[in-house]
């Protein structure tokens, strides 16, 4: 009989490094610390000690499964490219999954807080969008849907774990990060230096 799968799903998209290992249908280890900076730093560390505490090592991973946004555009370039990277080297598959499907919950408006009192919601039957909190509570309510945006839930990355467990065996592209805004940052207007030829 073969083993079941051991799917490491795990984000860093907004706040926080969060990381869950399922094997078969059961979370065994998961960990979520909250961090405005410092992702890069430690996550690989985070996912070494998730795996530990689910006595497994990297070679006995199936597939990976990670945030892809939206959120922190830091943060989810982390993420995705931790996910690509440990999917090459380990020559497993990685699912991207966005922050919309790992919160989705039933009577619930899928929402992530963004900056300047905005929310990404998808909105039934709408494509997902940036829109102030305001409108997505409107919208929540006429739809009887209940409203909470929350950057960091804790069952994050057990869900993302469990959305890849149902998807890796038809995973064809590399994950890809989610944006749905424009960068905060502008180009520098500094004029370029001449070039001399020498």
């Amino acid at each position: 009989m073969p083993s079941e799968p051991l799917i490491l799903g795990f984000d860093t998209s907004a706040a926080h490094c969060a990381a869950a290992l399922l094997r078969g249908d059961q979370i065994i280890a998961k960990r979520i610390e909250l961090m405005t900076r410092g992702q890069a730093e430690r996550l690989m560390l985070l996912l070494e000690e998730v795996l530990a505490e689910g006595d497994a090592t990297w070679s006995d991973l199936t597939a990976i499964g990670v945030g892809v946004g939206p959120g922190n555009f830091t943060g989810i370039r982390i993420g995705v490219s931790a996910a690509r990277g440990l999917a090459l080297g380990l020559e497993i598959p990685a699912v991207g999954i966005t922050g919309f499907e790992a919160r989705k919950a039933e009577g619930e408006l899928a929402a992530i807080p963004a900056p300047r009192d905005q929310v990404y919601a998808a909105l039934p039957d709408q494509a997902p969008r940036l829109m102030p909190a305001t409108e997505a509570m409107d919208a929540a309510r006429g739809a009887g849907l209940t409203f909470a945006a929350e950057a960091s839930p804790a069952g994050l990355a057990a869900s993302i774990a469990r959305i890849t467990a149902l998807r890796f065996e038809r995973a064809t592209e590399a994950p890809a990060p989610l944006y749905m805004r424009a960068v905060d940052a502008a180009p520098s207007r500094d004029v370029p230096p001449a070039l001399i030829d020498g």
